[in-house]
């Protein structure tokens, strides 16, 4: 069994002992009798923890041992809205980047010295309210001014100022706006997150991929167990 998976003896033990394997006869003398079933189901448990990680497959395997279908049908589909979540927050956020690339007000110039809060409010086009509230929720970060405690905005944190304020004209919400200046202040170029979110979406489809064949794997364990089963 561990030569045909490639894993060590105590990993098959621990697999049978948390329930990821079906239970294993024993000898007289003691020892673990495997059967060909032990062989399918470790092939799928290797299956499943590169497609849904290891957690989730303990769970689903648990589950499915102790003949509780319904919990790992539920385990499996919160996997899969995992990916969807996710994907749509990648769509959401690059859909936030190419407004950002394509605007012109994304560009402005900024002033070179220190900029004071109604200056840049009058470059923004926002009152200095809204500056306060997007610093109050972290989306900017303006330095003080020693002596008179004003706020003064450098030339990264108007250009902050003016992404904030584009995408919120686009009804994107806090969290975007907030996910897409985290990605500009650490690469500091719109074109080069958009291309680096745009990878992360290819790896998402080949996760969903690797998901897909993982549940499959699934599915043709689980009619072996029950032929009568459904689907």
């Amino acid at each position: 069994m561990a030569e045909t998976a490639g894993i060590s003896v105590q990993q098959v033990r621990n697999y049978v002992d948390l329930g990821v394997l079906p239970p294993v006869e024993r000898t007289a003398a003691g020892y673990r009798v495997f059967t060909d079933e032990h062989v399918r189901a470790l092939a799928v448990v290797r299956r499943m923890a590169e497609g849904h990680g290891w957690a989730r497959t303990r769970e689903v395997m648990v589950a499915v041992h102790r003949g509780d279908l319904a919990a790992a049908l539920a385990a499996l589909d919160a996997g899969h809205a995992e990916l969807d979540r996710e994907r749509a927050d990648i769509r959401r956020v690059l859909g936030a980047f190419a407004t950002v690339v394509a605007s012109p007000a994304a560009v402005l110039p900024a002033p070179r010295r220190g900029a004071r809060i109604g200056e840049v409010a009058d470059l923004v086009g926002v009152r200095t309210s809204q500056l306060r509230l997007w610093e109050q929720r972290g989306l900017l970060r303006p330095l003080r001014e020693r002596g008179t405690g004003y706020r003064v905005y450098d030339a990264a944190e108007v250009r902050a100022a003016q992404v904030v304020a584009l995408l919120r004209r686009g009804a994107y919400p806090f969290d975007i706006v907030a996910a897409v200046l985290g990605e500009l202040r650490t690469t500091g170029s719109a074109q080069r997150v958009h291309a680096e979110l745009a990878r992360r979406e290819q790896e998402l489809h080949r996760r969903s991929l690797r998901r897909l064949r993982a549940s499959a794997a699934l599915h043709d364990y689980l009619r072996r167990l029950d032929p009568a089963l459904p689907g």
